[in-house]
C-alpha cells in the first residue's frame, strides 16, 4: 500500500500521551515508529488501567486501554537510556532516522549526550522535536506538568463548567486530556513542516513543543474577546459567548444541541419551532442582537422545546437544516449510522493473539490512505528486529546487554 510518510523513520522516545499521540500520527500515515522503552518498565501508560486487554486465554495483559490508544502500529524496543550502552545504542539509532521526537525533562537528554545539538552532529538532516510541559525556556521551564495542571494554567477551566451562582457552579476540566492531545496534533503538523523544509534546504531543525503554550492557544476567539472588550470571560455552561441559541435545551424527553451559526439557520430555527415572531423580533433578528439578548430570547426558546422529544426535534430540525443533535454516550456514539458508516472502531492484531480495539486516524488521505497494520505493540516485542536485524548486534552481544540492565 502507498503510504504519505513510508519513506520516514521516526525514533520515539517519549511515553504518556502527547508525544506518543503524534508518533502515532506519524505511524498511521506510514512512517517506521521504534519506540524506546524502559526495559522490564515500558511506557507509564501500559499500566494505567483496568481495563486492560485480555489475551486469547482471557487473562489481563500488562497493556491498558491508555495505552493501546496512543501506540498502535509501532515497534517497541527496550533501552535503558541512563547507561552508556544505551546511549551508544540510540546513537546509532539516530544516524539514520528522519525524526526523533522525546518528552524527558527539559535538560535529561542533554546529560546523557543525547541533545540536539549531540545528534545533529551524526545526522544533521534529523528533525529533532521535545514535548515539555512549559517549554525549553522561562521561569517554569523545569517544573514538571499534566494535563489537567494545563487545562487550569491555560484558561480552559475558567470558560469551562456551570456559571458561578447557578447549582453546582465549579470550574471545569475536559472530559479527555485535551492539552496532550492537542499538543500531539500541533506537534505532528511542526514535525512534517520541518520534514518539507529538509526537503528544500537540506537541514534538520529543532522543534520545541510545551502543552502549556498549546492550550493557551486554543482559546483562540475567547482571548481575543478579551482582548477587545477588557472582558475577562466567564463559564458559560453548555452555552456559546458569540452565537445564540447554541447550547443544550431540555426537551419532552431528553435532551437536545441547538447550534444555529448564522441568521438564515436561526430563521429556520424559529419557524421550525412555531415561534416565527423570534426571528423577526428586532431584538433577536441577527447575531449581534441575539448576542446582547440572550437573557430574553433563550427562555422563550426553552419553552417552546418543550413541546417535542428529542427525537422529534432533531427530525424535524435536521429536516430544515438547522444544525442539532443529541448528547449520545460512548456506546450511542459507535452505533451511530453515521460514525459506523465511516468505520470509525477499528479491531487490530495484536501479539497477545487476539484483536484489539481501536479509534480510526480522521485524516482521510485519497492516494495514500491512512494504514492500520497492527495494535500497540508488547513491552520489548522488537528488540531482535531492531537490534539484531537493523543494529546487527549478535546474539551474544544482546544477550550481554540485557544481563546488564541495558535493554
Amino acid at each position: 500500500m502507498k503510504t504519505a510518510l513510508g519513506h520516514l523513520k521516526v525514533l520515539d522516545l517519549t511515553r504518556i500521551l502527547a508525544g506518543p499521540w503524534a508518533t502515532q500520527n506519524l505511524a498511521d500515515m506510514g512512517a517506521e515508529v521504534i519506540k524506546i522503552e524502559r526495559p522490564g518498565v515500558g511506557d507509564d501508560t501500559r499500566y494505567w488501567g483496568p481495563p486492560f486487554l485480555k489475551d486469547a486465554e482471557g487473562r489481563e495483559t500488562r497493556d491498558s486501554s491508555y495505552f493501546l490508544s496512543a501506540n498502535r502500529g509501532k515497534q517497541s524496543v527496550t533501552v535503558d537510556l541512563a547507561k552508556p550502552e544505551g546511549q551508544e545504542i540510540i546513537r546509532q539509532l539516530a544516524r539514520d532516522a528522519d525524526i526523533l521526537v522525546e518528552n524527558y525533562k527539559v535538560g535529561t537528554l542533554a546529560r546523557y549526550g543525547l541533545a540536539y545539538e549531540d545528534l545533529r552532529k551524526i545526522n544533521p538532516r534529523l528533525v529533532y522535536c521535545s514535548v515539555t510541559g512549559f517549554g525549553q525556556d522561562g521561569p517554569y521551564a523545569a517544573l514538571p506538568g499534566y494535563d489537567y495542571v494545563f487545562q487550569g494554567m491555560g484558561g480552559l477551566m475558567s470558560i469551562t463548567g456551570v456559571p458561578d451562582g447557578e447549582p453546582g457552579a465549579a470550574p471545569m476540566k475536559s472530559g479527555i486530556a485535551i492539552s496532550d492531545l492537542l499538543t500531539g496534533m500541533y506537534a505532528t503538523s511542526a514535525i512534517l513542516a520541518a520534514i518539507e523544509h529538509r526537503r528544500v534546504s537540506g537541514e534538520g531543525q529543532y522543534i520545541d513543543m510545551s502543552l502549556l503554550d498549546c492550550i493557551v492557544t486554543i482559546n483562540s476567539y475567547q482571548a481575543i474577546n478579551y482582548f477587545l472588550s477588557g472582558k475577562i470571560p466567564q463559564r458559560m455552561g453548555n452555552a456559546h459567548s458569540n452565537m445564540v441559541p447554541y447550547q443544550v435545551f431540555r426537551c419532552k424527553e431528553g435532551d437536545i444541541i441547538i447550534a444555529v451559526g448564522n441568521d438564515a439557520q436561526y430563521a429556520a430555527f424559529c419557524k421550525a419551532i412555531d415561534r416565527p415572531a423570534l426571528a423577526e423580533d428586532p431584538l433577536y433578528s441577527t447575531t449581534a442582537q441575539r448576542n446582547r439578548n440572550r437573557e430574553t430570547l433563550i427562555p422563550q426558546v426553552a419553552e417552546a422545546m418543550l413541546a417535542r422529544t428529542m427525537e422529534d426535534w432533531v427530525a424535524l430540525l435536521e429536516a430544515r437544516n438547522v444544525p442539532c443533535g443529541p448528547i449520545h454516550n460512548m456506546k450511542q456514539v459507535f452505533e451511530d449510522p453515521q460514525v459506523t458508516h465511516r468505520e470509525m472502531q477499528l479491531s487490530l492484531p495484536h501479539s497477545a493473539g487476539v484483536q484489539a480495539p481501536s479509534v480510526a486516524n480522521p485524516i482521510r488521505l485519497s492516494e495514500t490512505p491512512i494504514r492500520y497494520t497492527r495494535s500497540a505493540p508488547t513491552l520489548g516485542e522488537h528488540n531482535s528486529t531492531v537490534l539484531g536485524g537493523r543494529l546487527g548486534l549478535s546474539d551474544e552481544r544482546m544477550a550481554e546487554l540485557k544481563a546488564m540492565g541495558v535493554v
